[in-house]
């Protein structure tokens, strides 16, 4: 599956972007510090900067999952979309 977070445009040379999973209402990190986390580490990976993929899903994927872009030089420094998985 592919999960994406479009950038349209930004002055802020290298933006932060961090993937975090919420699920039952307690929040894990999926990419933190420009690296996959947890479980994630050896199925998942980030394409073009901003879209996560993530192989081999299962019914535990299913989650809502958070895209937040921080952009210190912007007039919008941060800014985040939720995106909802369900995997059957």
């Amino acid at each position: 599956v592919e999960l994406s977070c479009i950038i349209k445009s930004t002055v802020t040379a290298d933006p932060r972007i961090e993937w975090k999973k919420i699920r039952d209402g307690e929040t894990s990190y999926v990419f933190f510090d420009n690296k996959m986390q947890g479980d994630y580490a050896t199925r998942a990976e980030i394409l073009s900067r901003t879209s996560l993929v993530i192989r081999n899903t299962t019914r535990m994927d299913t989650a809502t999952y958070r895209c937040e872009v921080a952009a210190p030089s912007d007039t919008k420094t941060i800014d985040e979309i939720n995106i909802q998985l369900t995997v059957q």
